[in-house]
Formats: C-alpha cells, sequence, structure tokens
C-alpha cells in the first residue's frame, strides 16, 4: 500500500502496547505513541476497520513520557521494551487498567487496580534467548522481523549477564540461552541443532531457591525471568491455600496444572498436609525430570509428564487447582474440566487470554474472590495476573 502518514489524538492504551485514537470514523493503533499524545504516524498495516501504524512525530507530548530507557528498542527497533519511554509508575496504572477494560470486555467481570511493582524496572531479567544470524553474531531481534541487532544494551537483563557476548563468533542459525540463578551464578548456553548444546560458561543447570527449598533445573527449562516474581507468585499461592480447614485437609486433592517445575506444587503440598495429594503436570520433559528432583522428599506429590489435556480426565477430583497455561490460555475444555474444583488460582501472562479464561469460569458458576496483577515485565507492555475463584 503507498505510504499513508496521518495526524491524530491518542486516547488510551490497547493491549499490546499501542495507544488508541480516530482517524477518519477509523481506530488506529499506533505503537510508539502513549494515552493522551498528538501525534503524526505511518499506516503500516490496513485491517478495513482499524489500522496499524507506527509513530512518526510526537506534536504534544503526555506528561508520562520519559527518554527511553532501552537504547536498542529507541535507535535499532529491538523489540525487547515496548515501553522503556513511558514513566514506570504511569505505566503500572496504565497496565492496570487495560486489564480492566480486557476483563470486562472479554469476561464480563469488573476489577479497579494497578500493576503492582515486583522491583526495579531495569536489571530484573534472569533469563535471556539470543538469536545468531548468518554472520555469526547473536543479538536480539528486531520488532516483529527476522533481522537482529547485535547492540546488547537492553536495561532488562541482570547486570553483567551478558558481558563478552557482543564480541564471539557463534554457529549460525544457533541459539545462545544466558541464565543468572540465585547463587549468582552465570551460565551461558550453545543450543545448535547441528551439534546440540553446549554449556559456554557455567554448569548449564541454575540454582533457584523459594523459602527453604532448591531446585536445580537446565537452563532451557522454565523458570520466571523476573528474580523476585517466584518467590512473590508462590507467596501468594500460599496466602490463597493457607486457610484450607484443617478437617478438610486429609485426603484432600490438589492440581498443579502447566506446572512447570513444581514451583506451586511445593506451596499446594504444604496446603493439603502430608495426608494430601499433589498432582503437577506440565508437557515439557525437562521441567518435569526437574520437579521429580526438587520435590523427591515429598512423597504425596506425584509428578506427571505429558499434556495437561489429555491427563486432566483421569485425575482424582481436586479440591484446590493453580492453572498457569501458556500465553493462549487453558481454554473451554480445560476450564469444563476443572469445573468440579471448589477452589481455582488462575495465572496468565496475557491479558486477553487470562480474560477470557476468568470469563469462563463465571460462566460454570464460579465467583472472582480476588485478582492480582504484577508488573512483571518492567519496560514492556506484559504483565502476570492471578485470579481467586471459588463455587
Amino acid at each position: 500500500m503507498a505510504e499513508r502518514i496521518v495526524e491524530l489524538s491518542t486516547q488510551s492504551l490497547a493491549n499490546g502496547g499501542s495507544a488508541v485514537g480516530r482517524h477518519e470514523n477509523r481506530a488506529v493503533f499506533v505503537r510508539g505513541a502513549l494515552p493522551g499524545e498528538a501525534v503524526r504516524a505511518r499506516v503500516v498495516k490496513d485491517k478495513g476497520s482499524y489500522w496499524h501504524a507506527d509513530l512518526v512525530e510526537v506534536l504534544e507530548a503526555s506528561p508520562h513520557r520519559r527518554p527511553s530507557l532501552c537504547p536498542i528498542a529507541e535507535k535499532h527497533g529491538s523489540g525487547c521494551c515496548d515501553l522503556a519511554f513511558l514513566d514506570p509508575e504511569a505505566a503500572r496504572s496504565l497496565k492496570g487498567r487495560v486489564v480492566s477494560e480486557q476483563l470486562a470486555k472479554l469476561g464480563g467481570v469488573e476489577w479497579e487496580g494497578e500493576a503492582e511493582a515486583l522491583g526495579a524496572p531495569t536489571g530484573w531479567r534472569t533469563r535471556v534467548r539470543l538469536a545468531v544470524d548468518e554472520s555469526g553474531r547473536a543479538g536480539f531481534r528486531r520488532y516483529h522481523s527476522d533481522e537482529l541487532t547485535h547492540e546488547l544494551q537492553c536495561p532488562q537483563p541482570a547486570p553483567g549477564s551478558l558481558d563478552g557476548l557482543e564480541r564471539r563468533r557463534f554457529p549460525v542459525g544457533a541459539e545462545i540461552l544466558v541464565a543468572v540463578d540465585d547463587e549468582q551464578t552465570r551460565h551461558v548456553q550453545l543450543a545448535d541443532r547441528k551439534r546440540g548444546r553446549r554449556n559456554l560458561a557455567g554448569s548449564g543447570h541454575a540454582v533457584q531457591r523459594v523459602g527453604d527449598r532448591a531446585w536445580r533445573l537446565p537452563v532451557r527449562a522454565f523458570w520466571q525471568p523476573h528474580r523476585e516474581a517466584a518467590r512473590r507468585y508462590a507467596a501468594l499461592v500460599a496466602q490463597w491455600t493457607g486457610d484450607l480447614p484443617e478437617a478438610d485437609r486429609s485426603g484432600s486433592v490438589a492440581w498443579d496444572l502447566y506446572g512447570g517445575a513444581g514451583l506451586f506444587a511445593s506451596v499446594l503440598a504444604q496446603a493439603v498436609g502430608p495426608t494430601g495429594r499433589v498432582f503437577t503436570v506440565d508437557s515439557a520433559g525437562a521441567s518435569s525430570r526437574a520437579a521429580v528432583e526438587s520435590l523427591a522428599d515429598l512423597r504425596h506429590v506425584e509428578v506427571l509428564s505429558g499434556s495437561t489435556e489429555k491427563i486432566l480426565p483421569d485425575l482424582p477430583r481436586a479440591q484446590v487447582a493453580v492453572v498457569d497455561p501458556p500465553r493462549s490460555g487453558a481454554g473451554r475444555a480445560v476450564v469444563a474440566a476443572l469445573a468440579g474444583t471448589d477452589r481455582i488460582i488462575h495465572v496468565g501472562c496475557e491479558t486477553a487470554a487470562f480474560s477470557r479464561d476468568v470469563g469462563l469460569y463465571v460462566e460454570h458458576g464460579y465467583t472472582v474472590r480476588e485478582i492480582r496483577v504484577f508488573d512483571a515485565f518492567p519496560l514492556t507492555h506484559h504483565v502476570e495476573c492471578f485470579a481467586l475463584l471459588e463455587r
């Protein structure tokens, strides 16, 4: 399509991080703009009833606009930090508003609040994945592109975690996995389709600690990327399951679905006590093996490796469940299979999918007791949402 430049004023922040305005009775989603700004924008995609556009110039700036904290997003088009130019406190308020709008629109649920900070907006990321291009250099992908920027000065990663990687050359098409664990050990692993995996620094097995329990898991296995997230989330799940009556614990069953390395399973094991049973399910073999090793002392926890959708029908009925699905959400079939559970803690890292799932629970007769939203991915539009649901 021929280049089209439009001028418009923006009113709100959409799920996905773009500011929304209108031009000729058409919604325009402007990447790089903030609510309350007058901007010039280049239309990059015509979807008929709405357009996607990129910011060209800010004519009237929001009072919350700041110099970008991420040089590679601002100058080199990296997709890492799409809101690095927004004041962090204002970002938490706007993110809360986005969650509120999505819950109302897609879930039929009223909620007001803001995203809660987990710590400083920089230096929080302990897991990084870099791609390697035809030049053999590692880098971050540009926004919606296979092209890389080889500048690695993103403010998200833990200090020092990417040191030296800019100067090295790697096999074309490989990936570089970087993790800084709770022992402050830096692990760098080369993942090459032809040559397999090779550790460039560290053992390739990160040690993560929550409370008095330690997990030792491969850097390729999932762990929360924010250095404070696992501890804060475990504490919230403990709070929401800590009031199970003692009389109900004998023989109680808990499910930890899409459970990864078993972080929430360890909390549920305390909630139901040694006379109860906990089933933690995940399809990733590396995560399940880490759960088996890390939870070996909890004999009432059973680790099941496989598809949650396939395993769920064969599990004994649960009194409480934690459900932490992938970005696409749990979906109608899984929510229906959960409908006999007394108490559900549902987790979501994609706001629209989370809101749809919450709405499905409501359709099955659940009441939303509480919702918490965490600013677990500072400098980006992403959040982590938790819902407590009961029948």
